[in-house]
Order: C-alpha cells, then structure tokens, then sequence
C-alpha cells in the first residue's frame, strides 16, 4: 500500500498512527496539496491527503473511511468496535476530533491563505472558528472524565484522533493553552505521546 500525504496533516497523522499501531507496511509519499505542481488529483479528484492507494491501483480517500478500512486488515489492536454502540461512540469520537481540526484548518486559511490579501480576512469568521475549536476540546475533556481511555480501559480509535487532534493544535496554535484547562487531556495526551506511533509521526 502506498499512503500519499503530508507529514504535518492532522488527518494523514492519523492514519500512520492506525497503520503504526495495526503493524501494517506501506510507502509513505509526501505530497504538498497547496503547490502549484501537485498531482494529487490524479489519486483524489476531490484534491485532498491522506490518500490511500492499493495494490490494485484503486484509491481510497477521507481518513474515516481510509482507517475504517485499516482496522480490517489485522487482528492486531482493534481500534473500532463491532457492537452497535460501542462502535458509535467510538466514530462519535472521532467525528469530534476531526471537527475540531475541521475548524481549526478553517481558521489557518482565513488567516494565511496567500490569494487573500489582509483586509479581506473576516475576523469574526476566525473568531467563530476558534470558538468550535475551545468548545471541542472542552467536550473532549468532558467526555474523557477522569477514564484512562476515551472510549473505556483500552486504546481505540477514539483516543487517535482526539491525540491527533491535539497535537496538531499544539504544532498550529501554540498560543491555545488547552493543558491550563484539561488536566485529563494533558495526562492523556501524554501517555499517547509515549507510543511509538505517536513519537514518530509527530508534525
């Protein structure tokens, strides 16, 4: 399998991480999807990383569906449940986490987009953004209470993409100090951060 992505994608981290964890072997191939050179769309049409290419060729895209997909693969470590609800929390989850990322990629362009010239950047378009940001941080540290794991006493999923999550508002918005806050997340995250999928796909 060959992942095309980029190294500082929250989204592409989070695949390597399943892939890390699931102990599969794949090509990573970095791809910059903002250059003016780009040849994602020959994979992706809609553009976008991470972008998951099988030995027959057929791509698969969107990081729910790419480590969905994974989890089938290997016995090893499921990260998703089978069970109705426990399943569904999980993705509850991890749609969550991607929504926080989703809102925090919203604000990243608003501010740094370079076709848009300053005085054309809403800042209160930003300011909503940020906004879902906090509230989805404060919803992870409510959901994780004082559990090892976010989903229960194992790693899943759910603790992936909110580590992802995370990290990557530490790696583009220092200035948001979530740890002042969430003690929880803080003790989560750094547990995570002692796994070798993390340590080693950290932006």
């Amino acid at each position: 399998m060959k992942l095309i992505g980029s190294a500082t994608s929250p989204y592409v981290r989070k695949v390597r991480v399943v892939m890390a964890e699931k102990r599969l072997d794949y090509q990573f191939v970095i791809e910059d999807v903002w250059s003016d050179d780009t040849t994602i769309s020959a994979s992706n049409p809609l553009g976008k990383v991470p972008c998951l290419i099988m030995d027959g060729s057929e791509a698969m895209f969107d990081s729910r569906v790419i480590v969905e997909y994974l989890d089938t693969l290997s016995p090893v470590g499921k990260l998703i449940p089978q069970q109705s609800r426990e399943r569904a929390e999980v993705k509850t989850w991890e749609a969550l986490a991607d929504g926080v990322m989703d809102a925090g990629l919203l604000l990243r362009m608003e501010a740094t987009w370079r076709h848009r010239a300053d005085s054309e950047r809403s800042q209160a378009w930003m300011d909503r953004q940020l906004g879902k940001v906090r509230a989805g941080i404060a919803a992870m540290a409510k959901g994780l209470a004082d559990k090892p794991f976010c989903s229960g006493i194992h790693l899943s999923l759910s603790d992936i993409a909110v580590g992802c999550a995370l990290g990557w508002v530490d790696f583009r918005f220092p200035e948001i100090d979530w740890r002042a806050d969430h003690a929880n997340l803080t003790k989560l995250f750094d547990k995570l951060m002692l796994r070798p999928s993390f340590a080693d796909t950290k932006p």
